[in-house]
């Protein structure tokens, strides 16, 4: 084998074709580069042995485990062999089965009582017990096995991610063989993204030593060292990348925006009817300062649901049309662009009449864009952006397109950030005559660590208190599997709260029909955890709901439904109805999550709850006791007691304080999902880093960024550096900050 030289070499010309093809195929590994960095999930000790309790079903595992018995079985009248292996941590079983009387008879001669291994295979239920079939294994107590012993003994054994095809002792062989291939020649091609003196200072091990523990620890302490010096390399990449984006934004010049003595934002402010919060001056403050500085704005705007940010947002914009510009604010969705188009249009009264019979003397108008309006409505909306008669634009994606010019665009706002794309709001800033100044919202909390690592390149404004009249938000579990008679009562609660003059929201999963897919988590879904129902029936759906409500307990109420297959003429019936009180029960999906803003609406009921993310459940529940009424959240749910999705539930039942929700949220997801293919189109560019776990790590690693950046913007005395940037933004990963 010849020595490796770059970390860019194709995988073929160390572990051979057929194994390259299989990771490339199944695993998206490629090069030399990619196999280092696809480092063990975990770490087993020879004694130790692999919790069995709660495996996930339906994927592939690979577990470290005692066989307690073994059984042949008939099957199919006799014509067909079975072989069963019990497997056992001590406290849970898993059941492997093999079919077939050659590779009955092959396996029962090797898989004895007290005989440990490692098992890999994919995780199904069969009669209530999980169960592996026809699994892949190498036992490592065997005597044919004595290298493979001496080599483990004493030493944790790395479980990598793996496949069907290729099991994690195969991948640790590859690897293995890899670093072998890696002399001193080969090293010297696998370049370092750590200046030296960083690492000196942080007593940080060097790369060919850190890969060689990450991979073939000998002791824990080995992991640790190596996992300290991975973080480091994602963390402080990517907060370069944010402090050089960062350090560009300020170096481009922009129009200063400042409010005029007597104009809009004054005439706004005297006819509100209520004082604003002290977070809500403060944040405007902080806002209107960026807005009259001579290079743009870049600030993130986060709160709690309801604290008021498009106020915030709002008072930003008129003082942009103060200076005679123009500002947009970019929905992801058309409900919600039509409700904020709504809102603004009925916050500014007069004010938005600009031109118009009765508008006042100092006004404006509010567009609205969308990519399914009319041919005539688009023609007049196009011309209100184009000649500045609208100062303020509502729209969705629509606005990105090249068609839509302005006469002096100033701010974008962005809300809900995470739908967008940075490219996307770059494309929407630069159509103006300079880059506009930029406003991001999100009504979902995060905590410091992901707000430094996704948001890097903002200014981060928190509105941490909710204004006077929001009322109080209730919340209960409704476990429907174990107590029946609570979802009966559910039901007459909504009943009463109807006949008490309010409205009530029920949110389904699903639409219904042959729709494939479930809603919940972002439109993704999620299968039910081992022991919380994962044979049940498929997630609820709109339509079904709906019909049963309606023919059942909540007959004679007014029933609407609301969903994303709906045309946008036919939603914005439905909220217009809904939200003049003409509908009592609106059934949807989440289309309601964000900006829907109906204070009559009291309850929220949430079926099939443990199928949604906790920050989702959270933006659900802001949508009632936005009135002088309280409001009741009723999370219904199958997931059994004591099971991980049950646990996700009660601490959204617990708390109403967002941000403690975020760190529960993304303590219990991958951390591919802050980073990872929904963002960027690619693999997670974390592999070790955790945001939440990791916050003194990226603290450290921004500090160290900004400086180095200041020193040396062009990273002209950190050539490996500036290699690893360009592998982060890559033609796959150019969106590595997008935002879902």
């Amino acid at each position: 084998m010849g020595t490796v030289t770059a970390p860019h070499d194709p995988l073929a010309s160390v572990v051979g074709g057929t194994t390259a093809k299989v990771m490339a195929a199944h695993l998206d590994l490629h090069t030399v580069g990619d196999l280092l960095h696809h480092f063990p999930r975990r770490y087993a000790e020879r004694g130790e042995l692999t919790s069995l309790g709660a495996l996930p079903l339906d994927e592939h595992v690979t577990v470290v485990a005692e066989i307690a018995d073994t059984r042949t079985r008939p099957f199919n009248n006799g014509r067909g062999l079975r072989l069963e292996v019990t497997l056992t941590d001590g406290r849970s079983k898993l059941r492997l089965v093999f079919f077939g009387r050659r590779a009955v008879h092959h396996h029962e001669r090797v898989l004895l009582p007290g005989r440990r291994g490692m098992f890999a295979g994919k995780v199904s239920r069969f009669q209530r017990d999980l169960q592996l079939s026809h699994p892949a294994y190498e036992l490592l107590d065997e005597g044919s096995e004595a290298a493979a012993v001496e080599e483990f003994a004493g030493r944790p054994l790395p479980l990598y991610p793996a496949c069907k095809q290729l099991e994690s002792w195969r991948i640790s062989k590859a690897v293995a063989l890899l670093l072998d291939s890696l002399d001193a020649t080969g090293w010297r091609g696998v370049s370092d993204p750590l200046p030296e003196a960083l690492r000196r200072r942080r007593a940080l091990l060097p790369l060919p030593e850190a890969f060689e523990k990450a991979h073939r620890p000998r002791t824990r302490a080995d992991i640790a060292d190596a996992r300290s010096r991975f973080k480091w390399d994602e963390a402080f990449v990517l907060q370069v990348a944010l402090a050089r984006r960062r350090r560009s934004g300020a170096q481009q010049p922009a129009r200063p925006r400042e409010p005029a003595a007597d104009g809009l934002l004054t005439a706004f402010d005297a006819r509100l009817p209520f004082a604003l919060t002290e977070g809500q001056r403060r944040v405007s403050e902080e806002i209107l300062t960026d807005l009259a500085a001579e290079h743009p704005m870049h600030r993130l705007l986060q709160g709690e649901v309801g604290s008021g940010k498009t106020m915030v947002a709002l008072r930003a914009m008129l003082a942009v049309a103060d200076s005679g510009g123009q500002s947009v604010l970019l929905a992801p969705t058309e409900v919600l662009a039509q409700q904020h188009h709504r809102s603004l249009t009925e916050m500014l009264g007069p004010l938005a009449e600009g031109g118009m019979l009765g508008g006042a003397e100092r006004s404006t108008r509010v567009g609205l864009l969308t990519g399914s309006m009319g041919a005539r409505a688009r023609r007049r909306a196009l011309l209100e952006a184009a000649s500045g008669e609208a100062g303020i634009v509502v729209g969705t994606h629509a606005l990105i397109e090249d068609v839509v010019t302005f006469a002096d665009l100033g701010l974008v706002v962005v809300d809900e950030q995470h739908r967008f794309g940075v490219q996307q709001r770059d494309a929407l800033r630069a159509k103006g005559e300079r880059p506009a100044h930029l406003l991001v919202m999100t009504a979902t909390p995060i905590p410091r660590t992901v707000a430094m690592t996704v948001f890097g390149d903002l200014e981060t404004s928190v509105l941490d208190e909710l204004p006077p009249g929001r009322s109080p938000i209730a919340s209960h579990l409704v476990p429907a599997r174990d107590k029946p008679h609570f979802l009966a009562r559910t039901w007459e609660r909504v009943r009463e709260e109807v006949a008490g003059g309010h409205q009530v929201y029920v949110v389904c999963p699903r639409i219904g029909d042959d729709e494939p897919e479930a809603q919940g988590r972002g439109g993704q879904g999620e299968p039910p955890a081992e022991g919380e129902g994962a044979e049940r029936r498929p997630p609820l759906a709109v339509l079904d709901i709906a019909e049963e409500l309606a023919g059942g307990p909540l007959r004679g109420l007014r029933v609407a439904v609301l969903h994303g297959r709906l045309a946008p003429e036919a939603k914005d019936e439905v909220m217009r109805r809904f939200a003049g009180g003409e509908v009592d029960v609106l059934v949807a999906t989440t289309v309601i999550e964000v900006g829907v803003n109906v204070p009559n609406a009291t309850v929220m009921v949430i079926m099939d709850a443990e199928r949604f993310g906790v920050s989702q459940l959270h933006q659900l529940r802001g949508r009632v006791g936005r009135g002088s009424a309280p409001g009741l959240c009723l999370l219904v749910t199958e997931a059994a007691e004591g099971g991980a999705a049950r646990a996700r539930l009660e601490a959204v039942a617990a708390t109403t304080d967002g941000f403690e929700l975020s760190r529960i949220d993304l303590e219990q997801r991958r951390e591919g999902d802050v980073l990872g293919r929904a963002q960027s189109g690619g693999r997670s560019s974390l592999r070790m880093l955790s945001v939440i776990a990791d916050e003194e790590t990226i603290a450290e690693a921004r500090d160290e960024a900004a400086a180095l950046v200041a020193d040396d913007p062009e990273l002209e005395s950190a050539p490996a550096l500036r290699t690893a940037l360009d592998a982060l933004l890559d033609a796959e990963r150019e969106e590595f900050l997008e935002k879902g």
